[in-house]
């Protein structure tokens, strides 16, 4: 019986508890549809359960039911759609009259424990007091309400948010193997694509996955591993091009209306010398300060002749171009994303459906430590987020100088990688969405932020271990 009574068994215990005390209790918690969902019920056979007022199908209530329909309606290109239909197999087999939204809710939490699992019992054997601070503080920040409610809804942070975890637990352990088995690395290689494949605004980070794969082939000497190393590379250097170069063009013109009307013409000071700079007429300055998705435009988001005016005279080469000559506008956007987007959930939807008898928009804060700690308490400045990420680059430099075998660099070029991750997943909205919707656009980067905030307390946890102990051992 003792030998069951490790860390990560424990971890495990407590998270079923946790996901069961929160999902799957008879009052639903999940998110409300913003209007994303249809984008994955499209593709996946699923549609809306009933009819029902715009009112309580979008923004204030969350849905538990979801009708069974026809494949392929529309498509959007995403991983997450191959969760969601596994989901939706099982649920058919469990209901055919309806598809619970739970079903989904119970793999991502199943891949949430299994990451954690693998991370803790890696950690563990190195030091037992990271171990069980590793275990608390996953708990303490992974399986909070703002992350969990995500499980029970067809967004696709959920699937960004375990496949980062996943990416970072299965990268340790192949190189924690004294020799780095081929399934193992295969593993890491899933993961990573579910990751940059999850939304479009995630594929750039692949460039820096397929560079890191070459680090991982040096960590054996034969050929079919580096081999195997190479085409892995090559392959997600593919995958993450593909998936910006193949998103829907529908999806691409509102994320380039966001850029330019809610983003570099939001709040400025010249808005007809900056459509000057950008090449763009005159005529466009009414929609200054406007996003996709709002009413009563003085020029309609879809109006035909957008097309030749906008959308086919403007891309991200020519926002970026724009920012490099402005970079103190590009400064004031990330000020801005700071101060609004260090937070994990979007206080806009409702978490509850209309049946629970909850005033619209209502949310549940069981179990919301962490995320109402960094909405409240948090100072959401970009200094602070420049500091924190200069400290743990600093320690990541020092710990990668002092190591001499190649596994151990190749674990903290890992973590450097997660790091990098989270600037581009801050600065990357801004140049692709504007300031729209920042809670969510900002999701990857408070999920890459959460772990290299677990990561550096774990680390200054196992190196005092490791300093007490070596005391210890000279007495």
């Amino acid at each position: 019986m003792r030998k069951w009574l490790t860390v990560e068994n424990s971890f495990v215990a407590a998270g079923l508890v946790i996901v069961a005390a929160l999902l799957l209790t008879e009052t639903f918690v999940g998110v409300a549809d913003n209007g994303d969902f249809l984008r994955i019920m499209g593709s996946i056979g699923l549609n809306y359960y009933m009819e029902e007022p715009f009112e309580d199908r979008f923004f204030n209530y969350a849905h538990s039911l979801f009708a069974y329909d026809t494949f392929f309606r529309g498509f959007y290109p995403s991983t997450q759609l191959l969760l969601v239909f596994a989901a939706r197999c099982i649920g058919y087999v469990l209901n055919s009259e309806a598809f619970d939204i739970r079903v989904l809710g119970a793999i991502y939490a199943a891949l949430l424990l299994t990451a954690g699992f693998v991370l803790v019992r890696l950690v563990r054997r190195r030091s037992a007091a990271a171990g069980v601070v590793l275990a608390l503080l996953l708990l303490f920040v992974f399986f909070d309400i703002g992350y969990l409610a995500y499980f029970n809804s067809l967004f696709g942070e959920p699937t960004a948010m375990v496949s980062l975890l996943l990416t970072m637990a299965l990268g340790l352990y192949v190189t924690a193997q004294e020799r780095p088995s081929r399934m193992a690395l295969l593993l890491f290689f899933a993961a990573v694509l579910f990751l940059i494949g999850s939304k479009t605004q995630n594929a750039p980070v692949g460039v820096g996955f397929a560079l890191l794969f070459l680090s991982y082939a040096r960590l054996r000497e034969d050929k079919p591993w580096r081999r195997l190393a190479l085409v892995l590379s090559a392959f997600t250097l593919v995958v993450s091009v593909g998936v910006y170069v193949f998103a829907p063009k529908d999806f691409k013109d509102i994320n380039t209306y966001q850029t330019v009307f809610f983003g570099i013409l939001k709040d400025s000071p010249d808005v007809e010398g900056d459509l000057k700079e950008l090449g763009l007429p005159q005529r466009l300055s009414v929609l200054a300060d406007t996003n996709y998705f709002q009413a009563g435009t003085a020029i309609k988001q879809d109006d035909p002749s957008l097309k030749a005016d906008f959308y086919d005279r403007i891309s991200h080469g020519d926002v970026l171009l724009f920012y490099a000559k402005h970079p103190g506008r590009l400064l004031a956007k990330l000020e801005y994303a700071a101060e609004h987007g260090m937070m994990i959930r979007p206080y806009y939807l409702g978490n509850y459906e209309k049946a629970a008898g909850k005033p619209p928009g209502a949310m549940s804060f069981a179990f919301s430590g962490w995320s109402e700690f960094k909405k409240r308490s948090l100072p959401n400045e970009l200094w602070l987020i420049a500091l924190f990420f200069g400290l743990y680059g600093a320690a990541a430099v020092w710990e990668w100088t002092r190591r001499k075998d190649r596994r151990s660099r190749t674990a903290i070029e890992l973590f450097v990688l997660l790091g990098l991750t989270g600037m581009f997943s801050f600065v990357i909205p801004i140049l692709g969405d504007g300031v729209a919707d920042l809670a969510k656009h900002l999701f990857l980067f408070n999920a890459v932020f959460d772990m290299m905030a677990v990561s550096a307390v774990v680390w200054v946890v196992y190196r005092g271990s490791r300093f007490i102990g070596g005391k210890r051992g000279s007495q």
